[in-house]
């Protein structure tokens, strides 16, 4: 067993999220050129192949790493985690790395709000008041009715639904399947899905995007490694506020490097989600000490 040590795990959370946003960039950029499917089903045969890579490393093999009691649900995570990350990067493109993350942050609440039904877990009255600010923060970033609310600002809603939908159904096989085992079947069945929907829309692609196409698909697989390791190093509970270094390390490079404004309503909207994403860990923590 991976001794426990708090303070690593929280730099190599730290060290996730700005891999992660540096992702999201390269991302935006190369499906700026090219067409989405296709980048997303390049950098999963990248992605399947360290994970089975991984997994033959391991004790047990492949055939261990694959050996689940719930196969239909592992293959629904990683699928819906590849059409996740489809309507993620087609919110880069259209939307933004900026506004795109600022909406995206609203996950830790959905899943928080989905607990209960879902997984039949408790979720206190204090939560469900911060549920409902996060929510409120994310109207001050959509500003319905105001006449400059964008429609596009649903697409990175969408994909917060989805992705916290993944979440929840991570905690529910995590009841039987170890986290190796959920790790292969994202891999796996994201790259077959990817592959089944992507190779339609193939396209040539430039020689040196080949060289950014590269690196986007060694962060990939490098950030999910960190995030690994993050976790088993340390408590959940400890290191995942700090996932939300995400936003401002995105920001930033929305800001430097694609031009992006930051407007003043999806600044404060931004921390309005995040604080009240960071009171529901908060409680979930207290909750099960």
């Amino acid at each position: 067993m991976t001794e426990q040590n708090n303070t690593l795990g929280i730099w190599l959370m730290i060290a996730t999220a700005f891999v992660f946003a540096m992702q999201d960039g390269l991302s935006r950029h190369l499906a700026g050129e090219y067409n989405v499917l296709m980048i997303i089903m390049i950098r999963y045969w990248f992605f399947a192949s360290f994970v089975i890579v991984v997994a033959a490393r391991k004790a047990g093999g492949i055939r261990k790493a694959a050996a689940t009691k719930q196969p239909f649900v592992q293959a629904f995570r990683g699928i819906l985690l590849a059409l996740e990350v489809c309507v993620m990067v087609t919110a880069f493109v259209v939307l933004g790395l900026v506004e795109s993350h600022a909406v995206f942050a609203v996950y830790p609440l959905l899943i928080a709000a989905l607990s209960g039904p879902v997984l039949g877990e408790k979720v206190g009255w204090r939560r469900w008041v911060a549920i409902g600010i996060g929510f409120v923060g994310v109207l001050i970033i959509l500003q319905p009715g105001f006449g400059v609310f964008q429609p596009a600002a649903l697409i990175p809603l969408l994909a917060a639904s989805m992705f916290a939908l993944y979440g929840l159904l991570t905690r529910y096989v995590a009841r039987d399947d170890s986290a190796a085992v959920s790790f292969f079947w994202t891999g796996t069945a994201g790259a077959v899905t990817m592959t089944l929907i992507g190779i339609w829309f193939w396209e040539p692609m430039a020689q040196g995007d080949w060289l950014w196409m590269g690196l986007l698909c060694v962060t990939s697989a490098f950030s999910h490694f960190l995030l690994i390791r993050a976790y088993e190093v340390a408590e959940a509970s400890t290191v995942q506020p700090f996932a939300y270094l995400q936003l401002p390390f995105a920001a930033a490079l929305g800001v430097l490097v694609f031009s992006e404004a930051i407007r003043t309503n999806v600044l404060i909207g931004a921390g309005v989600v995040v604080g009240a994403g960071l009171f529901t860990l908060w409680r979930a923590r207290v909750s099960k000490a």
